[in-house]
């Protein structure tokens, strides 16, 4: 199968199948948004929402953050992955939001990558969330993903496959694709044992067709 066509049947399938793709972190504004994803790197969306409640009910704007301490924010995400350099990013980025942006988030991926905490990665799920920007965030389960499937091929790093899977995946649908591929290498194509057999997409994808058909047998 080639790859346009591959492309063409996963986005056809995801379409039909996962009309509504949503990200999973709780948040009411761009600020709110923007301290969950920085919260969520290498941590799961269900710790992070366990945890932004009381963090953004005593900090609920980027210039309250701004006049606390890491000390102080380290208290509320103490129990989430790295909150030493979370902390002290939250409060850079509070920070740098308060005094360079005025307080608002910029739409801008080059922009929101001035902001301590924020790569790519975190800058593309900003500007595709909230501003609905043709940007692909590529995260650990996308990565995968992609490769897996083959929308991605010889991929050695998240840039690589960001720019596969934006050659191929039209403009107006890139919000939502990333997160059909996050959703579904969440709760199928899981990192140490796929569930082929629960997957629809067994029919569009190189690894079923190289390993999981052997692995079945």
């Amino acid at each position: 199968m080639i790859k346009k066509e591959r492309f063409e049947k996963v986005i056809a399938w995801f379409q039909e199948n996962m009309p509504i793709a949503e990200t999973e972190l709780h948040y009411s504004t761009p600020y709110e948004l923007l301290v969950a994803v920085i919260l969520s790197a290498q941590c799961t969306d269900k710790r992070v929402n366990q945890i932004t409640p009381a963090l953004l009910q005593k900090y609920p704007t980027a210039e309250l953050m701004a006049e606390a301490g890491s000390d102080d924010v380290f208290e509320y995400i103490r129990s989430c992955s790295y909150p030493n350099n979370k902390a002290k990013h939250l409060v850079g980025m509070a920070r740098m939001l308060t005094n360079q942006f005025g307080g608002v988030v910029p739409s801008d991926v080059d922009e929101l990558q001035k902001l301590p905490g924020v790569g790519r990665k975190t800058a593309n799920v900003i500007a595709s969330v909230v501003f609905d920007l043709p940007a692909m965030a590529v995260d650990t389960h996308v990565f995968r993903v992609a490769a897996r499937i083959g929308l991605s091929v010889n991929a050695k790093n998240p840039r690589q496959t960001e720019d596969q899977l934006m050659k191929y995946i039209p403009a107006e649908l890139v919000p939502k694709a990333h997160h059909w591929l996050i959703l579904h290498g969440r709760y199928v194509c899981k990192a140490r044992k796929p569930e082929c057999d629960k997957c629809g997409l067994t029919s569009y994808c190189n690894f079923f067709e190289t390993i999981g058909q052997s692995q079945k047998q």
